[in-house]
């Protein structure tokens, strides 16, 4: 049995499944668009926070933090004055950007379906 589930596989509907950590993490906008950002190639985290309008720069340095926690983000320090700093995607990142991409092109394909839903 998996540490966690309810059964020798693991389980998003149990509620102890390691699994729901990581749906959490991807499921949050944050995370779901700097891996979307950075699906380009490496980025600087003023690059990032550049593209994810509207993200803190505390709440960008913890989504990134959990990202490369996970294994889904590389962060490389490269030694000059300034410090350099660059985010890039791993393997298990570059393989989870592609569904995450089909839903923010589903969101932005139905979105003037979902708002009229909110007006009725």
């Amino acid at each position: 049995m998996v540490p966690g589930c309810t059964t020798a596989r693991h389980d998003v509907y149990a509620a102890q499944c390691p699994c729901r950590d990581v749906l959490d993490l991807l499921a949050n906008k944050w995370s779901a668009l700097a891996i979307g950002a950075m699906e380009a190639g490496p980025q600087r985290f003023g690059a990032l926070r550049r593209r994810l309008e509207g993200v803190s720069p505390k709440v960008l340095t913890n989504t990134l933090r959990r990202l490369e926690e996970k294994g889904f983000v590389d962060r490389t320090i490269f030694p000059a004055v300034p410090l350099h700093v660059e985010y890039a995607l791993t393997d298990l990142g570059r393989s989870v950007a592609q569904p995450l991409g089909q839903l923010r092109d589903w969101v932005e394909t139905h979105l003037g379906e979902i708002s009229g839903a909110q007006e009725t």
